[in-house]
């Protein structure tokens, strides 16, 4: 498939996950933030897992629960924790410090060169963000800031290392493992840590369908086949769409107003997304090494 088709299908990954605060302060019970992150993912990744009929070998087992770590359990509950305690605003900034971790350790661990070019298209996009998103009322709750840096390092690592072991399997495979890895490690959590969930509404239920089949079980597969076809570089500012759909929905959904300010922080993360996807780009003239093959990834 054409590169920019890739392109497309991964962005609609994390354009989708901006209906993710949305949905759950307006959906979902608020206080069970490790709760509602296993019922996110152990029955979605429980639904995949019977629809693929694939399970990972066991050679496999401990780099599926670290991937289900970093990308499902600790991200999640961190992102409710944010979600909770900081504005959106606030906690979309933070989330956007991703795309330069991801720059380090795909250096660190994949060997990629930094790039100034794609380094300053994520500072770019990351101040977009805080135009678009950030108010005069943003309060910055010490918790909140440590969890949304801590989620936003958490995917960081979960998007190289998902880069760098890529089992011979398709995406969806690989995303049912990581699904019900991330709800088995955090299933003893919340059954310890949090009490029972009161009686869910209409709009709960609605809330966590929405959040697990499309928000994880959709949008994870897109993501990682992309992480799969695609530099993580460029897949990292990707996510940048995130925000931007977040707000669009707080205009259109709640009513919120849009300022100029915000508009212009809009075309500046656009902006930055695109040159980052051309920063990143792997140069023709520099042939893969053998630990980009799929052989190789798939030991790795």
């Amino acid at each position: 498939m054409a590169r920019p088709a890739d392109i497309f299908l991964t962005a609609m990954a994390p354009a989708i996950w901006g209906s993710t605060y949305i949905v759950t302060t307006e959906a979902l019970p608020s206080g069970y933030p490790i709760t509602l992150a296993v019922l996110r993912a152990l029955p979605t990744g429980l639904l995949l897992l019977a629809f693929t009929r694939c399970l990972p070998p066991r050679d496999w087992l401990g780099r599926v629960f670290l991937l289900g770590a970093f990308n499902f359990a600790i991200f999640w509950v961190l992102l409710f924790v944010a979600a909770y305690r900081l504005p959106g605003g606030v906690a979309a900034t933070l989330g956007a410090v991703q795309a330069l971790l991801v720059i380090g350790l795909s250096n660190l661990l994949l060997g990629t060169p930094v790039r100034v070019l794609a380094v300053l298209a994520a500072s770019c996009g990351i101040l977009g963000i805080a135009a678009l998103v950030l108010g005069p009322e943003a309060r910055l709750d010490p918790i909140g800031i440590v969890a949304g840096l801590g989620g936003a390092a958490s995917m960081a690592a979960g998007t190289v290392l998902s880069r760098k072991w890529q089992p011979p399997v398709p995406a969806l495979s690989f995303t049912a493992w990581q699904l019900s890895a991330g709800g088995l490690i955090l299933l003893p959590v919340a059954l310890v840590l949090e009490p029972p969930l009161p009686a869910l509404s209409t709009a709960n239920l609605a809330g966590l369908v929405w959040l697990g089949l499309v928000g994880a079980a959709v949008t994870y597969w897109l993501w990682f086949r992309g992480v799969a076809r695609i530099e993580p570089g460029a897949v990292s500012m990707l996510g940048m769409m995130s925000p931007v759909t977040a707000v669009i929905l707080g205009w259109l959904w709640l009513g919120q107003s849009l300022t100029s300010l915000q508009i212009c922080g809009a075309v500046v993360v656009l902006a930055s997304v695109w040159v980052g996807q051309l920063a990143n780009r792997p140069r023709a003239d520099v042939p893969k090494g053998p630990e980009f093959s799929g052989a190789s990834r798939a030991t790795g």
